[in-house]
C-alpha cells in the first residue's frame, strides 16, 4: 500500500511512519544521494568543485544557508532544486494552515482537533514541489506578510477577542512550515524586518502583536544575497548573519566550455531555428568570450557582474539575427556569420551596468568594443599572432592578404546576401583560402566562410585593415589605401 492513500491519524500510526524534521529529511535523502554516486544539482555547471561540495556540507550540518553572490549565479535555483532532497510525501492534519505534523501537532487547530477525534483525525499528504516558498524582499515588506497579524474579520466572524490566538492570520513563513522557505535579495529588507526573523531561526517562536506563541517551527531558511547590496541599498543586520549557519560564495563560470554548455542548456529556441541555422564552434566561443571581456572591462561596473543572462540572451538574437537574413534572403538554411553578431548588441547593452566612462561612451560603443575585444582574444588561438611592432622587411603570414586589399578598392560584405553570394565574395580573396588550410587543416567544411570573415574581423582589430559599418553592411579595406583615397 502507498504510504500517501492513508487517510487518518490511526492508519498512520500503525504504518510505522516516523516524523522528521525538514532538516533531517534533506540530510539523510542526501546521504543517500551521495552513497548512491547520484548528483543531488543535476544541470547546475561549473560548481562541482567549488558551490556544491560547500553546499552539500551545509546541509548535511543542518544549516540554514546564505548564498552570496553576483546576479546570474544561478543563488536561486540552487535553491529551488534543493525541493528534490525532500521526501516525495509527508503528511499533515487536514484542513491545517501551517502543515501540522500528525504526530507532533504545533498548532491550536491541530491539537484542538486530535483531542477531538484522535484516531479518526483526518490526514492529508503534501507533495515535496509544494513545499517551497519564495519572497523577494523589498522595502514594502512588512511583519505582518511574512510572521503575521492579527485579523479582524475573522474575530467578527467567529465572535471572538482580539485576545484569543484564534483571530491570527498566519503570514508566509509560518505557512510554510516544514518547507524550504527562501528570502531573496536579503539585505533589501528592512533591517527591522530582519530582526523579526532573529527568534525563528534560532528557537523557531513567533511573536504576532504580543501574543505569546510558542511555535517550533520546522523549517529550512535559504537565503540570497549580492554583495553589491551590501554597500549600494541595505545590509544584512549582525545578529542574523550569526544565526546563519553557512554562507556560500557564488561565482561565474570558469571557462569557456562551461559557459557554452550553460547557455546551450538555457537558451529557448524554436525547432525551426534549431533545425535550420548551423553554429560554428567559433561562433560559440566568441559569443561566451564577449562576457569574460565584459568582466574586466574598464567601461563596466565589475561590483554588479555580468549575468550569465547576457550570453543567454545573445545567444538566443544571434540566432534569430540569422533566422530573419535566411528568410529575407530566400534561404531554406544558413550558418551564423561573424557580422551576424551585429545582432547581439541589444542584449549586451541592457545587460551590463557602465561606469562612468562607460557611460560617457555610450552602450552601444561599449557593447561594441566588447565584442572588438573578444576577437582580439581569441585570435592567436586560431592563427598565428599579429606582433604590434615587426621589422620593416619582416614577413609575417598575412602579407598576401594585406597586398590584397591594398592593390584593390575594399572589399564589401553586405547583410542580406544569401548564402552563394556570401560565399563566393569571401571566396574572391583567394589569400584567405591559404591561411585557412595552413593554420586550420582539420576545420569542417561548414565552418570555413566563419574563419574567413573572422581572419578579416581580427586583422581590423590589429590595425591591419580597416573597417567600416554603414546601413547596408560592411566594408573592408586597407587602412592607408583608405586614408589616401579620403584625401
Amino acid at each position: 500500500m502507498k504510504i500517501e492513500t492513508i487517510k487518518t491519524l490511526g492508519e498512520l500510526k500503525k504504518s510505522g511512519y516516523q516524523s522528521r524534521s525538514i532538516k533531517d529529511e534533506l540530510r539523510d535523502n542526501l546521504i543517500q544521494n551521495i552513497k548512491d554516486k547520484k548528483a543531488s544539482f543535476e544541470g547546475i555547471h561549473g560548481y562541482e568543485s567549488t558551490v556544491i561540495p560547500e553546499l552539500e556540507r551545509a546541509i548535511l550540518s543542518r544549516h540554514n544557508i546564505n548564498l552570496l553572490g553576483l546576479r546570474g549565479q544561478a543563488k536561486t535555483r540552487l535553491a529551488r532544486m534543493m525541493v528534490n532532497l525532500l521526501d516525495e510525501y509527508i503528511p499533515y492534519v487536514e484542513g491545517s494552515e501551517i502543515n501540522d505534523d500528525p504526530l507532533q501537532p504545533i498548532s491550536r487547530y491541530a491539537t484542538e482537533l486530535i483531542n477531538e477525534k484522535g484516531d479518526k483525525t483526518p490526514i492529508s499528504w503534501l507533495h515535496r514541489d509544494q513545499r517551497f516558498a519564495e519572497k523577494l524582499a523589498t522595502p514594502d515588506v512588512t511583519v505582518a506578510d511574512i510572521i503575521g497579524d492579527v485579523d479582524p474579520i475573522k474575530a467578527a466572524n467567529l465572535k471572538l477577542s482580539y485576545a484569543d490566538d484564534r483571530v491570527i492570520h498566519y503570514g508566509m513563513i509560518p505557512r510554510a512550515n516544514r518547507c524550504i522557505f527562501v528570502i531573496n535579495e536579503l539585505p533589501d529588507l528592512q533591517a527591522r524586518i530582519q530582526v523579526a526573523l532573529f527568534n525563528i531561526l534560532q528557537e523557531g517562536d513567533i511573536q504576532i502583536r504580543g501574543f505569546k506563541l510558542r511555535l517550533p517551527l520546522d523549517m529550512q531558511f535559504v537565503f540570497t544575497a549580492n554583495p553589491e547590496d551590501y554597500t549600494n541599498r541595505g545590509s544584512i543586520v549582525t545578529p542574523l548573519k550569526d544565526r546563519i549557519g553557512s554562507q556560500i560564495l557564488t561565482h561565474y563560470p570558469n571557462t569557456i566550455e562551461t559557459a557554452k554548455t550553460i547557455t546551450a542548456q538555457e537558451a529557448k529556441l524554436d525547432s525551426r531555428q534549431k533545425d535550420t541555422i548551423y553554429i560554428p564552434d567559433l561562433a560559440k566561443d566568441l559569443l561566451e568570450q564577449i562576457s569574460f571581456e565584459a568582466r574586466e572591462s574598464e567601461f563596466v561596473d565589475v561590483k554588479s557582474g555580468v549575468s550569465a543572462r547576457m550570453s543567454i540572451t545573445a545567444f538566443e538574437n544571434l540566432l534569430s539575427t540569422a533566422e530573419r537574413r535566411a528568410l529575407l534572403s530566400g534561404d531554406a538554411s544558413t550558418t551564423i556569420r561573424l557580422s551576424d553578431f551585429i545582432g547581439v548588441i541589444p542584449s549586451i547593452t541592457g545587460k551590463v551596468e557602465l561606469v562612468y566612462e562607460g557611460e560617457q561612451e555610450g552602450a552601444d560603443f561599449v557593447a561594441q568594443s566588447l565584442l572588438d575585444n573578444a576577437i582580439k582574444t581569441l585570435f592567436p588561438k586560431y592563427f598565428p599572432k599579429i606582433e604590434k611592432l615587426q621589422k620593416q622587411d619582416e614577413e609575417t603570414p598575412y602579407d598576401d592578404l594585406i597586398s590584397w586589399f591594398f592593390n584593390g578598392d575594399g572589399f564589401q560584405l553586405l547583410d542580406d546576401f544569401d548564402n552563394a553570394t556570401y560565399k563566393a565574395k569571401l571566396d574572391e580573396i583567394t589569400p584567405l583560402d591559404a591561411l585557412v588550410e595552413e593554420y586550420q587543416p582539420d576545420i569542417d567544411d561548414k565552418d570555413v566562410y566563419f574563419e574567413k570573415e573572422f581572419i578579416l574581423w581580427g586583422l581590423v582589430q590589429h590595425k591591419k585593415l580597416s573597417k567600416y559599418r554603414y546601413a547596408e553592411g560592411l566594408k573592408f579595406q586597407d587602412p592607408y589605401g583608405s586614408y589616401i583615397s579620403g584625401l
